[in-house]
């Protein structure tokens, strides 16, 4: 089962027009990887930070709110 953390950054990403492509190169991963943790099938150590901090770094990228 996904954790809370994951819908949250979902509904995140909705608002702000930010898509799983664009967080996946953020942060490095490729995007089925992202997927696989978005969706609770993996569950690497660090993951809510890392895209958490990806996804402030997009978003200030492009100007957007979060």
């Amino acid at each position: 089962m996904p954790a809370k953390w994951t819908a949250d950054l979902i509904g995140e990403m909705h608002l702000a027009g930010v898509t799983a492509k664009q967080l996946a190169a953020e942060v490095g991963w490729h995007d089925k990887y992202l997927s696989a943790v978005m969706n609770g099938h993996r569950e690497p150590k660090g993951a809510e930070a890392a895209l958490r901090a990806a996804f402030q770094r997009l978003v200030e990228k492009n100007g957007k709110t979060a």
